[in-house]
């Protein structure tokens, strides 16, 4: 039992990921600058294409969820006729 106790503190001390560390290169100046520049576009939309697409399918799902809504509500206010 002590050997497994031994074990087990060995295996508690060594490092949890095997590969060697990567040093990673700050992105925020990079982003602040584009974010800050004065061209002219809203927030939402400065990041490029990506927030551009991700925007109008927002868009489009708000304004289809809305219709679908009102659709429902008015087909529950007036009965059918039998």
């Amino acid at each position: 039992m002590f050997r497994h106790v031994l074990a087990l503190r060995q295996v508690a001390r060594r490092s949890i990921s095997s590969s060697t560390r990567r040093e990673m290169k700050n992105s925020v100046p990079e982003k602040q600058k584009i974010f800050q520049e004065d061209n002219g576009l809203p927030i939402h939309l400065k990041g490029g294409t990506g927030d551009a697409l991700l925007y109008r399918a927002t868009m489009t799902l708000t304004v289809l969820g809305t219709g679908l809504v009102l659709y429902e509500l008015w087909k529950a206010a007036v009965p059918q006729k039998k």
